[in-house]
């Protein structure tokens, strides 16, 4: 089988934060669709303790990693500053994408300099004096929804109704960050569109029964209702999709990623985040979006490979948008010919 990168891919998981479980099921799943494809796979599970990160990656003697990791010293930058010391291609996106994604505060700074509309906040921090609190809140009104800074898998967000319940999601919050986002609560549609190497592959609708898709909305079984194409207008669907694309682009995001958005009734559409490193289990959202772009979970999974590459220095990137498109029409002809 024709197929571009090294022999030896290690699929990094585990690590250290609280997606830690989340990240074994994502890099489990990517190994064995590796495997089954005629890759030489290593399984590279980080412990807890990231100090042992280096040594570990080191000591696996690999060509490529795969990140399946989650969350913080995963997603966030650490890990591929690793390995851009290290010599060692890794996919997803560069050290500072990563770090401008993770952290909501500077992601949602650039969305504002780039015209990329995401919803109203304030910040505070752990510094603060939350007995204050009205004062500082002043007329944002409610509903709003809280959030720490660096966190992801939307851990720690809670949605406050008044002065009491803010109170306590931002305490909530700090407990996770130095720094707790306040936002103001956008009632609308939540559509997460997937992108693989600057190229949106749709948008997929989320209905959480409890109204917020929070950590428990995600990973408990009934919680959440999806509408795969998206409900949306053809016109209305293709702007999501300009827009996510935008987002990406202000970050300078590539590979695999998947971008959360809020569309409301009316004509408006809100940018939440940029999710670098998104789940690679085959219900997860990004293999749900690309399935119906035509892309098995195999196929996302090599294609996402075959973008691997170092950033520093690099002045291209190794996998263009024609190139993506290409080698997806060149895959969908190979399983024709097999068929």
């Amino acid at each position: 089988m024709n197929r571009i990168g090294p022999r030896r891919v290690g699929v990094i998981m585990g690590g250290s934060s609280g997606e830690r479980e989340v990240s074994l099921r994502s890099g489990g799943a990517v190994a064995t669709a590796l495997e089954t494809r005629g890759h030489h796979v290593v399984r590279i599970e980080l412990a807890a303790d990231p100090a042992k990160s280096a040594e570990t990656i080191q000591s696996a003697g690999i060509d490529v990693a795969f990140l399946a990791l989650h969350g913080r010293l995963g997603e966030d930058g650490c890990v591929q500053g690793l390995l851009e010391l290290l010599g060692i291609p890794y996919t997803g996106s560069s050290v500072l994408s990563s770090a401008l994604a993770m952290d909501k505060l500077k992601a949602k700074e650039l969305f504002r300099l780039h015209n990329v509309p995401t919803p109203p906040y304030y910040m505070v921090t752990a510094e603060d004096d939350l007995g204050d609190i009205e004062t500082t809140h002043g007329s944002f009104g409610f509903p709003v929804i809280v959030k720490p800074r660096g966190e992801g898998s939307s851990l720690g967000v809670r949605k406050a109704d008044n002065i009491q319940e803010l109170v306590r999601a931002i305490n909530d919050a700090l407990e996770l960050d130095e720094v707790a986002i306040v936002e103001r609560f956008i009632d609308g549609i939540e559509i997460n569109v997937g992108l693989l190497h600057g190229r949106p592959l749709g948008a997929i609708e989320i209905v959480p029964k409890n109204g917020i898709y929070d950590y428990e909305a995600k990973y408990t079984p009934g919680m959440t209702e999806y509408f795969m194409p998206a409900r949306l207008s053809p016109t209305r669907y293709r702007g999501v999709l300009n827009l996510a694309d935008r987002a990406a682009r202000a970050l300078g995001c590539s590979g695999p990623c998947r971008v959360d958005l809020l569309v409301t009734r009316g004509e408006n559409e809100y940018v939440l985040e940029v999710n670098t490193l998104p789940g690679m289990t085959e219900t997860s959202l990004l293999p749900k979006i690309a399935s119906a772009s035509g892309y098995d979970f195999g196929m996302l999974c090599e294609s996402i490979l075959e973008g691997a590459r170092l950033h520093a220095g690099s002045r291209r990137p190794l996998v263009t948008r024609r190139q993506a498109s290409g080698l997806f029409d060149k895959e969908s002809s190979r399983i024709a010919k097999s068929a």
